[in-house]
């Protein structure tokens, strides 16, 4: 499979006031939270790739910045060859590969306009970016809604007017419109019920099936990355530390973060236990970090003062990993075998 995406040493920064050496203060240097910082890797066509992470990683944020909704601060997005980073976001819905760039938000209702109905949720990025009207648009839009599971009596309703699944199936609606070749998934079911999510997610499957499309999939919960994700990254505090083929990272963690997101997945099997990894400490700032400290130093069971000195690179691991960890290899072996005894 050839790259579709391939993102180079991509950041993200925002200034913060009130912090030390705060923007406003003449003289300092401004002080700045770095939500993404030198981000790589690579997206093939038809593939779908997990991003994982506790709250505040970076995840959302590395997911906009692709998007192109907002800007990076540094490096390069390549998309089908082009460099779509150097496009000023506010400017990006003119460039042609904003229809083949969609992306499905975390809340369906805060992602709807409240005073458009679903007919016209649907219709506007047709509207806007395949300039369709009259009978062509109300025949787009109707195959869309039945490709989506959404009754025709339904397009006719305003979003309060709507379940939460409903509205999610507008939302999926709205962004395969324009027959993107990206799909960019900000935690799409985190608002729904349970019931309803099993039912968005078999619907997302059968898409990208049926459409050819890839997947950027952000999620908190592990279970559907393992089970809807070709390959997965883990982030935290802005950096990849672990990245590759979903199945083998789940199985064998090679990075103590990583290792503690798996423990902590639910096992269901009647009197099976997953032994809990402890994360003793509390997280380094992400304002300003020192580029010489591991960001994970710390928190981490295995930390040492080498840590605190060299920050490690993301290097591979293996024929289709990478982890970003200086003892790695001795934790790949402890957690495997501390993860063995009920399976991932």
């Amino acid at each position: 499979m050839s790259a579709l995406l391939d993102i180079r040493d991509l950041a993200r920064r925002f200034p913060v006031k009130g912090a030390a050496g705060g923007w406003w203060r003449p003289g300092r240097t401004p002080a700045q939270l770095h939500a993404v910082d030198q981000v790589s890797f690579t997206l093939a066509e038809g593939e779908t790739l997990g991003l994982v992470g506790e709250s505040g990683c970076g995840k959302s944020t590395l997911a906009r910045v692709i998007a192109r909704l907002i800007d990076p601060s540094d490096g390069r997005i390549l998309f089908e060859g082009r460099d779509i980073g150097a496009i000023p976001a506010r400017g990006f819905g003119r460039a042609a590969e904003r229809s083949r760039i969609q992306m499905v938000f975390q809340d369906p209702t805060d992602s709807l306009n409240p005073r458009f109905t679903a007919f016209a949720a649907i219709a506007d990025p047709l509207r806007r970016l395949r300039k369709l009207s009259g009978e062509g648009l109300q025949t787009r839009v109707e195959e869309l809604a039945q490709l989506c599971g959404l009754a025709p009596e339904l397009l006719g309703r305003f979003p309060h007017q709507l379940s939460g699944g409903q509205k999610a199936r507008v939302g999926i609606a709205r962004a395969i419109a324009v027959e993107p070749r990206l799909l960019i998934l900000d935690e799409p079911t985190s608002a729904l019920d349970v019931s309803v999510q099993v039912l968005i997610l078999r619907l997302l499957d059968d898409l990208k099936r049926r459409l050819g499309l890839s997947y950027i999939f952000v999620s908190h919960d592990l279970n559907v990355v393992r089970l809807l994700c070709d390959r997965v990254i883990v982030m935290y505090s802005g950096k990849i530390v672990e990245a590759g083929p979903t199945a083998e990272v789940f199985a064998a963690p090679a990075h103590p973060y990583t290792a503690a997101l798996v423990a902590a997945i639910p096992v269901l099997a009647v009197g099976a236990r997953r032994p809990r990894l402890a994360l003793p400490g509390e997280p380094l700032s992400p304002i300003d970090p020192d580029p010489n400290t591991c960001r994970f130093y710390g928190r981490c069971p295995l930390g040492q003062p080498r840590c605190a000195e060299a920050m490690p690179d993301l290097v591979s691991w293996g024929d289709r990993r990478a982890v970003a960890c200086h003892f790695a290899e001795r934790h790949e072996s402890r957690a495997a075998a501390a993860l063995a005894s009920v399976g991932t």
